[in-house]
């Protein structure tokens, strides 16, 4: 249930997977201006359902993240920078405008026979022992023996499945908007701290990027309603001028902070996805990223339970795999963003030692980039390097 970018990948893998699925929910507007950034792994599915070469074609590749700490405070971090090319990478993913990646998913999974698309909502839940039914806002009833929520972060079918969640509101708001700009960003993503959050600029195909402002939910409002040009001198400023003139583009999208960790992923034959399994601030482009690797890991269990995907054991498999993965990246998160909130020294302090000891570390740094890609990947390569280490 969803048809957000979330809900579409897994519709195309369970299809891929050889179930047959129902896709309830109207079709996602194509005026979506925001960008989603998508690591290796995840581009690796979307190669895998045929979807990246259309796609690839209007996105920009990252290959270097960097971290400035814009605030005012006593106490200030370090300039980050982590390159793919440290890791033996590339790129670390792209940046893919949603306008662009929502509408080929959705093209993607008309062309699949084994999956009806039925382009309505669902009015109310029943979820028993032997299936979960939706009842859709026509009156027509849908069963089957799991429910796969990518229905957003209030998720009724979360609801509907008594699974209680902790939720948290922030005292901030993301504007969020694209812009061009005079020099080159050569592939490079920049995200300032502020004392209201983070400033994040990232790159789009030519000198174009696209930029999640985080600020109080009022000031979000002030700067919406500013013109172009004042809006443009702004985002330069915060910019520090570092890509140019700025030159701001249409459209401007603003969206409240909040956090939100349900207690299980799953139960009563209802499985958790996306927004539906956690919600967090935007920062470290972690949100559809853990998304789809909730999906490659309901695939697979659900694939080793095919006599019945939704059964409790089946369900349990899937809570216990996928909690370890959401908790460590929401509690990462949510930590940084309230110690760019906090005024206490205590504070500010771990953050900047915990940042400066990224920037003075290569192998601390290429721990937490492998680590970024590709959970256990750090720990893989650190253990490798310890054996090649006691072999000499």
């Amino acid at each position: 249930m969803g048809t957000g970018p979330a809900g579409l990948i897994a519709a195309l893998c369970l299809a891929d997977a050889d179930f047959a699925v129902t896709l309830v929910g109207p079709q996602a507007p194509t005026t979506d201006g925001r960008t989603t950034a998508l690591m290796n792994p995840a581009l690796g599915v979307l190669d895998r359902l045929d979807v990246l070469e259309q796609v690839a074609a209007g996105a920009a590749p990252l290959k270097v993240m960097r971290i400035i700490d814009a605030t005012k405070r006593l106490i200030r971090s370090p300039v980050v920078t982590f390159r793919a090319s440290e890791i033996d990478e590339e790129r670390f993913g792209l940046n893919l405008p949603n306008n662009v990646l929502v509408p080929a998913l959705a093209a993607a999974v008309r062309a699949r026979s084994a999956i009806e698309w039925r382009e309505s909502l669902v009015a109310s839940w029943r979820l028993d022992a032997g299936s979960a039914v939706a009842v859709l806002d026509d009156g027509a009833e849908i069963a089957a023996p799991l429910a796969v929520a990518a229905d957003g972060r209030l998720s009724p079918a979360r609801e509907a499945a008594g699974i209680a969640t902790s939720m948290h509101s922030y005292p901030q708001a993301a504007l969020v908007l694209n812009f061009g700009h005079r020099s080159e960003h050569a592939f490079t993503s920049t995200e300032f701290h502020t004392e209201t959050g983070p400033f994040t600029q990232v790159p789009l195909p030519g000198n174009r990027s696209s930029l999640v402002w985080v600020v109080r939910p009022e000031t979000a409002q002030e700067l919406a309603a500013l013109d172009d040009a004042e809006l443009s001198i702004l985002v330069e400023e915060k910019m520090q001028s570092m890509l140019g003139r700025v030159t701001v583009e249409p459209g401007r999208q603003i969206y409240p902070l909040a956090a939100a960790t349900p207690r299980r992923c799953a139960q009563n034959r209802v499985a958790l996805i996306g927004e539906a399994a956690h919600v967090f601030p935007p920062i470290g482009a972690q949100g559809l990223n853990l998304g789809i690797r909730d999906i490659v890991d309901l695939v697979e269990i659900v694939s080793e339970n095919r006599a019945d995907p939704g059964a409790a054991e089946a369900l349990a498999a899937y809570d216990a795999k996928r909690r370890p993965d959401i908790l460590a990246r929401s509690s990462a998160v949510n930590l940084l963003n309230r110690s760019l909130l906090s005024d206490l020294l205590p504070a500010q302090m771990a953050r900047s030692a915990g940042l400066g000891m990224l920037g003075a570390l290569s192998p601390l740094r290429a721990f937490f980039m492998r680590e970024g890609l590709r959970p256990g990947s750090g720990f893989a390569a650190l253990s490798g390097g310890l054996r090649r280490h006691a072999r000499r």
